[in-house]
């Protein structure tokens, strides 16, 4: 996938990602609390960002190891970029932050993150097969 394949994908997915956590604030949080729900939207988010990568590798073929991977690594920074950004913007201290991705805590944002570099990966041997 080439930069701008992969900027756009990643734009794509951070608009579905957004959808998906307004509609978790407005209709799962209230029934299964923030713990819940932020670890339903993690495991709709990984969804959302496999099916997106795969929509978009459709026409890129298979691609050397390397590439998938540099461009899930892209995305990762990217959204730790983004992630900082929205939290610094809605006011939310570097401790609300980081429990995200603390798994004692309950938080499993890590395993997302994780989940996104593998992605165009996954995605593009999916293809293969």
């Amino acid at each position: 996938m080439n930069i701008r394949r992969a900027l756009a994908c990643w734009l794509l997915i951070m608009t579905a990602e957004s959808v998906n956590g307004t509609l978790r604030r407005l209709f799962l949080l209230p029934a299964v609390g923030e713990l819940r729900a932020h670890q339903a939207g993690v495991a709709i988010g990984c969804a959302i960002v496999f099916s997106v990568t795969w929509l978009f590798t459709a026409r890129t073929g298979p691609s050397s190891r390397p590439r998938p991977f540099l461009t899930g690594a892209l995305w990762v920074v990217l959204t730790i970029l983004f992630e900082i950004g929205l939290g610094m913007i809605f006011g939310y201290f570097r401790e609300r932050m980081l429990a995200d991705y603390d798994l004692s805590k309950g938080g499993v944002m890590g395993i997302g993150l994780l989940f996104m570099l593998l992605a165009p990966f996954l995605a593009t041997r999916r293809r293969v097969q």
